[in-house]
């Protein structure tokens, strides 16, 4: 596995990080025992980089990865803060922030935070900037090592930029969201702010898992927030309605030469961005860590595909997606 370092935190992530969000239970009942059996899979494969958050399974995402933390205290973990309903949408402080934060610290053990990032707070919150003067106090009292944004929009992501010590923005990336590689990346690199992607397979389209005749389960995402009725449109398959979702993805996947899948020209395309450190791959089996990890290894992409694949979201998707301003 290779690592990329995270912009001017000198923290080297490995190129694909495990998404902690399913062991919270939140997609569907999942044991310790499974749990564990998922991180540890994804650690023999090479994978160093945790992502959670403290709302994930109303923080049992943490402390399943606080418990195997105990045992393995070379990995790195980035949990997020700003999403519970002490805090979320209006209730913003500097006490409940730092409270937020040393709950999190508590369940996930360690003498402070390796990175922690707003977890997608209204955008009028962070255009005040005072959570920002917030995290720099707890960086200085090394509450925190480092400090990052997970965003929702591009708007968002420049918003956060102009912060000179944010370390990170972690953004929703894939092949059936490309904007981000024309208005932010560039811009973050010229920052020295390194970028996380998250949701590659866009909730499951690109890695084959997602078919016309697939149910989810009542308390699945995919379920109840196909059109943004509970949080944020483009958390749910990038934004776009599921039916035009599926129909894009057959005319994307005869544009693939032969010898490569979706999944794996998904994880390259991805990873073929020098701007991108790390990329956030949810698993709910090991074998998935194991397929992720292989993809990450393949060679990259030939020129040729990447100006396909950006001709098609130009002209096909873009005008479909939704909740990306």
């Amino acid at each position: 596995m290779q690592n990329r370092l995270l912009g001017k935190s000198g923290l080297a992530l490995t190129e694909i990080g495990l998404g902690c969000w399913q062991l919270g239970g939140d997609f569907g009942p999942i044991s310790e025992a499974d749990s564990l059996a998922i991180l540890d899979q994804a650690y023999q494969s090479g994978v160093r980089f945790y992502d959670t958050a403290d709302v994930y399974g109303a923080g049992l995402s943490e402390q399943v990865l606080g418990k195997f933390y105990q045992q393995h205290n070379d990995i790195c973990i980035a949990t997020k803060v700003g999403r519970d309903a002490s805090l979320f949408p209006g209730k913003y402080t500097k006490q409940g922030l730092q409270q937020g934060i040393e709950s999190s610290l508590q369940r996930l053990g360690g003498d402070s935070i390796d990175l922690i990032q707003l977890h997608c707070i209204p955008y009028p919150v962070m255009q005040d900037g005072e959570v920002f003067t917030w995290l720099q106090d707890f960086k200085q009292q090394g509450l925190i090592q480092h400090y990052g944004a997970s965003v929702e929009s591009m708007d968002e992501a420049k918003l956060c930029l102009n912060d000179p010590q944010l370390t990170s923005l972690q953004l929703i990336i894939n092949i059936f969201r490309q904007d981000a590689l024309s208005e932010v990346l560039n811009l973050a690199e010229q920052k020295n702010v390194g970028v996380i992607a998250r949701l590659p397979y866009a909730s499951g389209l690109l890695s084959g898992a997602v078919t016309a005749q697939r149910t989810f389960a009542d308390s699945d995402h995919r379920n109840y927030n196909q059109n943004g009725a509970a949080f944020h449109v483009g958390e749910t398959f990038a934004g776009l309605p599921l039916e035009k979702a599926l129909s894009l993805l057959e005319q994307l996947t005869a544009l693939l030469p032969d010898n490569r899948s979706m999944a794996e020209c998904t994880i390259r395309w991805l990873l073929d961005q020098p701007q991108i450190t790390s990329v956030i791959t949810g698993a709910s089996k090991p074998q998935q860590i194991n397929q992720n990890v292989t993809y990450a290894q393949q060679a990259p992409l030939s020129n040729e595909l990447h100006t396909r694949l950006a001709n098609f979201y130009q002209q096909h998707v873009s005008p479909w997606v939704r909740g990306n301003r």
